[in-house]
């Protein structure tokens, strides 16, 4: 069977079939999901349950493998495999298989308080809840053609400081102190609008909206106007959401796409692997 991408929404996402991410892709393959990852933005392949190390070999497809995030426990959750990261909620002998628990996750694009944050995200689901757990993704390509241009004109050139201090679940992270003000917000500063240098589209590059800030503003405007660009970029025309099944693997371009999941109930079990893309360059 021949490889192909199917068109999940007109806002972005594509299912790729006719491929077994457990075997070596070959050059012709390989070309083809990176094109398709660069249009589509989200790609997802179904009913393919891979070992960590199918997992690892199949991401190395799209680049360099990157280190996850500080762990908030201490030591790597797979010590076997440092290149994975462990999304679950949960615990054994006391301990916490995994980060992020089952509440929600507001949006975010991962790591983006590194110079140089992940290009890409991957998620493998070993384990999921009947219901609850759905993870949205929202198109930046989109959100920013779709802005109103005097949004546009106030943004083109700003600096935004992205948090490093908390991760996504908004737990603060070891050496890190809450600051009150967002102008000590600790992080990378990227420009609020980049440039794909691949395909040479636009998005917005918003980070995460928590202690967010603006270089050059005043608080109140820099509040005021991340306000009006998440409200625009949480638009449901931009997203799509996946329900999750066991076997799943997901890759997200973490440069254009932010993403969201859902809560669920702490008594049911939902285990995720995760890796992440190097990034090629620092955001411009």
């Amino acid at each position: 069977m021949a490889l192909e991408c199917v068109p999940l929404s007109d806002a972005l996402g594509a299912e790729v079939r006719g491929l077994d991410p457990r075997r070596p892709v070959s050059g012709p393959d390989r070309e083809m999901l990176i094109a398709a990852w660069r249009e589509h933005l989200v790609l997802i392949l179904r009913g393919h349950a891979l070992t960590d190390a199918q997992l690892i070999a199949f991401c190395r497809v799209f680049g360099e493998l990157d280190p996850p995030g500080p762990n908030p426990y201490g030591a790597p959750f797979l010590s076997e495999f440092p290149e994975l990261n462990v999304i679950s909620n949960v615990v054994q002998d006391g301990k916490p298989i995994g980060g992020l628990g089952a509440g929600e996750a507001v949006w975010h694009a991962d790591m983006t308080y590194q110079d140089v944050p992940p290009k890409a995200g991957v998620l493998h689901a070993l384990e999921v809840p009947d219901s609850g757990g759905d993870t949205h993704f929202a198109n930046m390509v989109a959100a920013y053609d779709t802005l109103p241009g005097g949004i546009k004109e106030q943004i083109d050139d700003r600096i935004l400081v992205h948090d490093a201090a908390h991760n996504s679940a908004g737990q603060l992270r070891k050496g890190y102190d809450e600051t009150t003000d967002v102008r000590q917000t600790p992080g990378a500063r990227h420009p609020l609008v980049r440039t794909d240098p691949d395909t040479g589209r636009k998005a917005l590059f918003p980070g995460r909206r928590p202690h967010a800030y603006i270089v050059g503003l005043a608080v109140e405007e820099s509040e005021a106007l991340l306000d009006v660009i998440w409200q625009h970029a949480a638009e449901p025309r931009f997203a799509i959401a996946h329900h999750w099944r066991v076997a799943d693997t997901v890759i997200w371009n973490n440069l254009c796409v932010l993403h969201r999941r859902d809560p669920f109930d702490s008594s049911a079990r939902r285990v995720m692997h995760r890796a992440q893309i190097k990034g090629d360059h620092p955001v411009t």
